[in-house]
């Protein structure tokens, strides 16, 4: 799998507007935002799907994803209200870039269905 522009955030070699940041996780915002708040929320370790996710291996990173996630919500204001999160899955399923990523989405009320 080529190198993603993710990559390239994760060593600070392309700006972003990172919110959070750990050993294994950063997060920023999206450049294109379909909601008030839109984050992407990646493992820096580079995974291009959620099919190559393989237990227990990535227990404790799927973990820290939506611990962040939550974080990043009650940081943003929008954890008490609602938020939601996304990980699309190939071309059928609206992924663009091949690392595995978390859209969170608040700041407004979520349709049903979503697309």
């Amino acid at each position: 799998m080529a190198e993603t522009i993710f990559s390239k955030i994760i060593r600070k070699e392309i700006p972003a507007n990172i919110l959070y940041e750990t050993e294994s996780v950063l997060a920023f915002r999206d450049i294109n935002p379909q909601a008030p708040v839109h984050i992407l929320i990646i493992p820096k370790l580079e995974i291009p799907t959620i099919r190559e996710i393989r237990l227990p291996d990535h227990t404790t990173l799927l973990g820290e994803l939506i611990a962040a996630a939550n974080t990043i919500a009650e940081q943003e204001g929008i954890k008490e209200d609602g938020f939601r999160l996304v990980i699309n899955c190939d071309k059928n399923g609206g992924q663009e870039v091949y690392h595995l990523h978390l859209h969170l989405l608040g700041g407004r009320k979520m349709n049903w269905p979503p697309g």
